[in-house]
């Protein structure tokens, strides 16, 4: 009895980092990057949330620490984060509804999202500084 050879072809080991993935491969990722960051947030979104309502005092704490300028890349890294991850859903929506389901339409939804991640970044740079 011979032995049985496999005729496939694919590597065995495969390694992340030498794969040449597409951009909207990328978008995705991101997305549920963003999407792990804004649940990591979210605790910290609601203990503040929850010490500005405690008192005029934990108001007047919070108020004081959103001036600190680590305080404000934090803010404005879940902003970011926020305003990517709402993009990002959107595209989803949209190619939900047929719009862009082929790899072409695929590669322009996520050259938007990520020109409108840009800029929407940029904004909450300038609103928080």
């Amino acid at each position: 009895m011979k032995p049985m050879v496999s005729k496939d072809k694919r590597p065995v080991n495969l390694d992340i980092g030498s794969m040449q993935l597409p951009i909207t491969a990328y978008v995705s990722i991101s997305h549920r990057l963003s999407g792990v960051i804004l649940f990591l947030a979210s605790g910290l979104m609601v203990w503040a949330l929850d010490t500005s309502l405690s008192s005029e005092e934990g108001f007047n704490t919070i108020k004081a620490t959103l001036t600190h300028p680590i305080t404000k890349v934090i803010v404005w890294t879940i902003a970011s984060a926020l305003s990517y991850h709402a993009l990002s859903g959107l595209k989803h929506i949209v190619m939900d509804f047929g719009i862009g389901e082929s790899m072409r339409g695929g590669i322009i939804g996520a050259r938007l999202v990520i020109g409108l991640a840009v800029v929407t970044t940029i904004f909450w740079g300038v609103v928080l500084w």
